[in-house]
């Protein structure tokens, strides 16, 4: 296995202490390096860290035996919630299920088993996964300190898919979904976005363009312009992670429950 210590040096990488202050997020590597948008490596992934690092719109990702890698993509992946494609499927599959009175959407009741089954997941075109055992310890501290949040999608009292994000005030960072029943990480994703319009949130970031993300909306935006948007809407009031049945109407009819 490759020794990234002494890899990343000569690389001309910048290698964080813990605590040391992030390199700024344009300073991450362009299009003509290697690994476009690595900014740096090593540091900690203590609260502290993520959360600094999250405000200046950068993000760990790294594979078991590699350091802890800091990425900031240019352009990044976005989704502007009133861009949200609700296609005719999905809105189908989202009025059955609000119409079920076995199903429900609920927000950080079991944080650890949305990670547990995020990390788990078998993806199209990669081998084994980056959440790895530092980062499931890590997120779920971030949790306990007020900063990172589960959305779950509950059917008959089993839990059937959902999604984990980041939240800094009003600005969204999606990381990771899952699924074991069809569309239910769909109907996660649905419920996150009808939670941000009704508290003004205006985007989710996606981090990285996927051909799923694109389907339900998401589009690049510059990397400044990210950087921007986050500044702004980090220092604004948090936000109470709470998911009411009324919120479906900000993407359905309203519904009446059974």
């Amino acid at each position: 296995m490759a020794n990234w210590t002494t890899i990343v040096p000569a690389m001309k990488l910048p290698w964080l202490d813990p605590g040391d202050p992030f390199p700024d997020a344009a300073r991450a590597w362009d299009a003509s390096q290697p690994a476009p948008g690595l900014l740096a490596a090593g540091g900690s992934l203590d609260v502290d860290s993520l959360r600094r690092a999250y405000a200046g719109g950068i993000f760990p990702w790294f594979s078991e035996g590699q350091p802890i890698l800091w990425w900031s993509t240019d352009p990044r992946m976005v989704l502007h919630v009133d861009e949200f494609r609700l296609h005719r499927s999905l809105r189908k599959a989202i009025t059955r299920f609000a119409l079920d009175a076995r199903c429900e959407i609920r927000f950080d009741s079991d944080f650890s088993a949305v990670i547990a089954a995020c990390s788990a997941s078998e993806r199209p075109g990669q081998s084994g996964t980056w959440i790895v055992r530092d980062m499931v310890r890590a997120y779920e501290e971030f949790h306990r300190a007020g900063f990172a949040h589960s959305v779950e999608v509950w059917i008959g009292g089993e839990l059937a898919g959902g999604l984990y994000c980041v939240a800094l005030g009003r600005a969204v960072f999606g990381e990771s979904m899952f699924t074991r029943v069809p569309d239910a990480s769909k109907i996660a994703l649905a419920a996150l976005v009808a939670f941000c319009r009704r508290n003004g949130v205006p985007l989710v970031d996606c981090q990285q363009n996927t051909r799923h993300l694109a389907s339900l909306g998401a589009r690049e935006i510059a990397r400044a312009d990210f950087v921007s948007h986050v500044s702004q809407n980090a220092a604004q009031p948090g936000m109470r992670w709470q998911f009411e049945p009324v919120y479906w109407d900000e993407l359905l009819p309203p519904v009446t429950h059974a």
